[in-house]
């Protein structure tokens, strides 16, 4: 069984005269984390967001599970099994973290549209079997979002991905303003999904915790791909020289 999950060719993408991506290549594996590195406007972020259908494509082709697909918006990107989970993520803190593991895709009892009855037992027992296989312990799923912790909420946020079996799960900036403790448990939660063959791409300024969880890193710089090689064959102090 082929091992290829995501592969990205010659990937271009211009907002008017700025040509924010050139000619970008990114191949992910079952399994595979890939450390995503650059400087702010390096087109780290018009990659990802290329990949999980927020912009369009101007040229260039991408394949998922080796089928051409053309992914037009983030709902077909969560259809393909690609979720994105931000340092910001899109949770609603009023809401139950029952209510946020389901939503857009909550479970009914019977109903159709805005007169449906939702099986809120279901999404009770559930997500707390999801939340309780990354290892996170909450004491209810009425909890609001709110009263969570960040690392808390990226917990949360990864068990929802996994419930719903996604395949690929990009991390932008997940350990942004997190204590130790917490960062550590969400690179544990990273280096969980490499066992069940989730591919992930990570991305983060802090380069430590990159060479920490990547298996390999690619860089960019000014819109182009400068490196991408196994974490092995490089050192945080050549990173910080190369896309300096």
């Amino acid at each position: 069984m082929s091992k290829d999950l995501l592969k990205c060719s010659k990937l271009n993408k211009w907002y008017g005269n700025l040509h924010a991506l050139k000619n970008v290549d990114l191949e992910i594996n079952k399994g595979e984390v890939i450390g995503l590195i650059g400087d702010n406007g390096a087109g780290k972020s018009t990659l990802i967001k290329i990949i999980c259908g927020v912009h369009g494509l101007d040229n260039g082709e991408i394949y998922f599970e080796g089928h051409k697909v053309n992914i037009k918006n983030p709902k077909m990107a969560m259809d393909l099994g690609i979720e994105t989970i931000h340092q910001y993520n899109t949770m609603f803190q009023e809401m139950s973290i029952a209510r946020n593991v389901f939503i857009g895709r909550e479970p009914v009892k019977f109903g159709l549209s805005s007169l449906s009855i939702l099986n809120e037992k279901k999404m009770n027992l559930e997500s707390m079997k999801a939340i309780k296989d990354v290892g996170l312990d909450l004491r209810s799923p009425h909890i609001p979002v709110k009263e969570l912790s960040g690392g808390e909420r990226q917990g949360v946020a990864i068990a929802r991905s996994m419930y719903f079996k996604s395949k690929m799960l990009i991390l932008d900036e997940p350990t942004n303003h997190l204590s130790v403790k917490e960062t550590l448990k969400v690179l544990e939660y990273v280096q969980s999904l490499k066992s069940i063959g989730i591919g992930s791409i990570f991305i983060s300024h802090n380069l430590y915790h990159v060479h920490e969880i990547a298996d390999r890193i690619v860089g960019m710089a000014r819109g182009e791909k400068v490196c991408d090689m196994p974490k092995e064959d490089t050192t945080v102090n050549e990173l910080i020289k190369l896309i300096g």
